[in-house]
């Protein structure tokens, strides 16, 4: 294809003027390129951030692998392009292109976009003008790709409905193997473009949004969602994997450093806690586990086969993994084995261990991360996090006991029934950890902080509740501030205005994608870079559709409101995330639901799993 030569040497003559080259030549240590004319589906697996955020993505990884072993079909990988290459690209009319073959992402039969957080949007937009493809999905035609999208923002996908042609929801590796049968089918019969989106919304797991018509009350409240174009009155259900992959050891290997410049293995998938302002733990249940002999076998191989000096374990929860200890023990013998550097993840003090940091032999120590969330108990209860502050402060002791120099905190602010007590609770946490930690280590001691704002996602118990508004927020910003100067305790904050605009994003309908098309048109892109973002381009936005943000955002939800996610079916009933709601307001909290079911639905649906975790056989 001469375009695609013509690409070759564009890149030639100009990739030495753009920052970090490495971002677009591909031809990565363990890249798959496949002959264009020997099968037939083409797929651009797509992220939207630049090359250093989206490679270590894991959906992407094993995306990838699934299609690349079918004999019919390829994926190539594409990223958005740093400001450099972007305004590279649109001043030469240049089409963004995929990274194996250079090919146009226009003639791929399929771009799949994995959307992990909302302030992602406008690069959806960008990626798709730059690729010469029309950014609404009613103005495309039969010579365009079919544009699908996936991952945790997909689960309120009403803000983006009118850009993308179906959104998958749930897990992807089974179903994209049906969408690649549809696809090939259809491309062999010549069936129309719509007709084979049409097809997919058959499948399980797939929202075409086009189908469903959103009416509203006066009050811009939802009245109803309805599908117009099948009788079946259905929720679309979230597509689940019962057994997860065995994790691939063929990685690949970045050309640049990125941010996770790791092995990652995945160990377990889903959440039994019930953390009630956690949307991954309600979304991805039931809990699934890797098996501890593929774990094993396939981090050996890793490291054998990519030269990786770092290995991390991922999970919502990696102490709850029902053989952590075995796991840690043959992560430590690997760690000596290959002098790697391997540091634990977030650490659940409920099922806190000292056998498991006893198995941690390796001479080489990383952060330790603890996630206490809120100040004092009565906030923890509230949040169903119930980790006495003794807990806390007896788990910091083992760990520097056992040579930890450097332990990293997590909480958020903004929670339901908060008070400026709880503020003055996780400084105080702070400081005592601080003491302990230095106490043990003789001085020797780091301990960085890290405080987040909530922002009530869909699907959880707190989708109820608002928005903390400014004056609140920063009031307990400011405070923090003060108290943590007069410590040395490092710590990080959000910005105040794109934590607002994740919330309205999260929280919106379909009245935002006029929103989100207007703000791109104004320049906005790289909205989570804090040197790109642009408020005042979104208010700009807002003000031009007669919008009030306040209404997604700073307005707490009747019992009885209609979501604008209320048809997408997570497996966990509303009528429970209400219950929780009500738990949370008398600071009640539940058990682990490995221990005792609480009817949350997942059982209804997903029976047979649940019957396992629950024994002990996953």
């Amino acid at each position: 294809m001469q375009e695609i030569q013509e690409i070759k040497d564009f890149l030639d003559r100009n990739l030495i003027t753009v920052q970090k080259p490495g971002r677009y030549v591909g031809g990565e240590f363990n890249q798959i390129i496949k002959n264009w004319d020997s099968v037939d589906v083409h797929t651009a697996l797509a992220f939207p951030d630049i090359y250093d955020i989206g490679f270590p993505n894991l959906g992407i990884a094993l995306l990838y692998k699934i299609i690349n072993d079918r004999r019919d079909s390829l994926a190539e990988r594409v990223y958005a392009p740093w400001l450099d290459m972007d305004k590279l690209l649109s001043d030469n009319n240049v089409p963004l292109f995929s990274l194996e073959s250079k090919t146009p992402l226009r003639y791929f039969d399929l771009i799949g976009f994995s959307i992990p957080y909302e302030t992602l949007y406008t690069n959806v937009l960008n990626m798709l003008n730059l690729s010469h493809i029309p950014i609404w999905s009613q103005d495309r035609n039969n010579a365009d790709p079919i544009v699908i999208a996936g991952g945790h923002a997909s689960f309120n996908p009403e803000p983006m409905h009118a850009f993308i042609d179906a959104f998958v929801i749930g897990d992807g590796e089974e179903i994209i193997e049906e969408i690649l049968d549809v696809i090939n089918n259809c491309k062999t019969k010549q069936i129309e473009r719509q007709e084979v989106i049409n097809l997919l919304s058959s499948l399980e797991g797939i929202y075409v949004p086009s189908h469903y018509t959103v009416k509203y009350h006066q009050n811009k409240t939802i009245n109803n969602i309805s599908n117009h174009f099948s009788t079946d009155k259905k929720a679309i259900t979230k597509r689940i994997v019962k057994v997860l992959p065995t994790p691939s050891a063929n990685l690949l290997v970045p050309n640049i450093k990125v941010v996770h410049d790791r092995i990652s293995i995945e160990i377990m998938r889903g959440c039994s806690r019930g953390c009630r302002f956690c949307q991954a733990g309600m979304i991805m249940r039931p809990v699934r586990e890797t098996r501890l002999q593929d774990i094993t076998t396939s981090m050996r191989s890793a490291v054998e086969l990519t030269g990786i000096g770092e290995v991390s374990l991922l999970s919502l929860s990696t102490s709850d993994y029902s053989q952590i200890k075995e796991l840690i023990s043959n992560v430590a013998l690997l760690s000596e084995e290959y002098n790697l550097n391997f540091s634990l993840p977030s650490l659940r003090i409920e099922s806190f261990n000292s056998d498991v940091i006893n198995e941690i032999k390796g001479k080489r120590k990383g952060n330790f991360t603890i996630a206490p969330e809120a100040g004092t108990d009565k906030l923890r209860s509230i949040i169903n996090k119930p980790i006495p502050e003794q807990a806390i402060f007896d788990t910091v002791q083992e760990i520097c006991n056992k040579g930890w120099n450097n332990i990293k905190l997590y909480f958020m602010i903004g929670f339901p029934q908060e008070t400026m007590l709880d503020i003055e609770g996780i400084v105080n946490l702070c400081k005592e950890i601080n003491y302990i930690g230095k106490k043990t280590n003789k001085g020797r001691f780091k301990l960085n902080v890290s405080i987040n704002t909530l922002i009530p996602k869909a699907h959880t118990p707190f989708q109820w509740v608002n928005f903390d508004d400014y004056d609140q927020i920063i009031k307990k910003y400011d405070f923090l501030r003060t108290e943590f100067r007069k410590t040395g305790i490092k710590t990080s904050f959000p910005d105040y205005k794109a934590s607002f605009l994740e919330s309205l994003l999260s929280r919106g309908d379909r009245q935002l994608s006029q929103v989100i098309y207007d703000a791109w048109k104004n320049s906005a892109k790289f909205d989570a870079w804090h040197e790109c973002f642009n408020f005042e381009v979104w208010e700009d936005a807002l003000k031009s559709n007669s919008i009030d943000p306040y209404f997604y955002t700073g307005r707490p939800r009747n019992d009885d409101e209609v979501f604008p996610w209320d048809h997408i079916n997570t497996g966990v009933n509303k009528e429970f995330l209400l219950l929780e709601y009500k738990r949370s307001k008398k600071s009640k909290t539940i058990l682990d639901c490995r221990e005792s079911c609480l009817n949350c639905g997942i059982q209804t649906n997903y029976q047979l799993i649940c019957s396992k975790v629950r024994s002990g056989r996953v």
